[in-house]
Formats: structure tokens, sequence, C-alpha cells
């Protein structure tokens, strides 16, 4: 059974790519095992940077990359975190075949890139994560959903 959705971490603005892995790595410090998060936003915005700053939070290093083409990495033994992305895969009916609600309610965080196309099989305890474009050239604008 994933953890609830309440955690006191309600967002932050970044300066630049830096800033945005160390909030990765501050928000992951307000999660439990088995926590879910979808992030959202457009190209661009700051959501893979971000997962590597969680990744560098759990102490599983900073080779993070995108999973597009792969759609899931798996970082740690066992794994403690499992990173999805879900752009080029849309298919609910494909997610399932692939065990998607396995990673749902394993002891490891999971991150999902583009989580609003596989919306009907999230848990209702899934954080989410907003990403926006700032004012400023690389200001990047992070909000915790209610």
């Amino acid at each position: 059974m994933p953890p609830t959705n309440r955690i006191e971490w309600t967002g932050t603005t970044t300066d630049c790519a830096d800033e945005t892995r160390r909030a990765g790595g501050e928000f992951v410090r307000h999660l439990s095992p088995g926590s879910v998060v979808a992030l959202h936003g457009n190209l661009g915005t700051g959501k893979t940077t971000f997962i590597q700053g969680m990744a560098e939070g759990l102490g599983l290093g900073d080779q993070v990359s995108s999973p597009t083409f792969a759609l899931i990495h798996e970082y740690g033994q066992p794994p403690g975190l499992y990173h999805l992305d879900c752009y080029r895969e849309t298919s609910l009916a494909r997610w399932r075949m692939l065990g998607l609600e396995e990673y749902f309610y394993s002891s490891a965080i999971t991150a999902i890139e583009w989580a609003e196309n596989i919306a009907p099989l999230l848990p209702d305890s899934t954080l989410h994560l907003t990403f926006s474009y700032g004012p400023q050239r690389d200001e990047r604008i992070i909000e915790l959903q209610p």
C-alpha cells in the first residue's frame, strides 16, 4: 500500500539546473518508501534534472538520464528509485502489460514524467508536482499540487 500523500514540502523556485537538482534532493527527504510522484510540465522545465536530485538525495549518484526510449530506469540495489517516462508510450494497456502497478506498490520511490498520460492508473496517494517556466530565463517554478 503506497504511503499517504501528505508532506510538508510545498514547492520552490529555482534559478539554474544546480538549484533544481538540489530541490529534488530536498524534496525526496520528505518522502516515504513506496511514494509515487507524478511530474507535470512542458519540455525543458526541469523534470529530469529534479529527478537527478532525488537520486542524489537517496545516495544513488547522479547517473540519472531520461528513460524516454527505455520507458523505465531502475536505480540502486535493490532499486530505491524507479524513473518512468510516459511521453512516448501513452497506451494504458501497454503500461499494464509492462506491470506498471507493481512499481507503485514496491518499497522504492517511483517518479513519473508525463504522468498525465497514465493518469487513470495512478494510485490515489500520488503526489503531483507541476514544473513551469519562471519570468527569468533559467527560472523554474516547482509546485506541489494540493
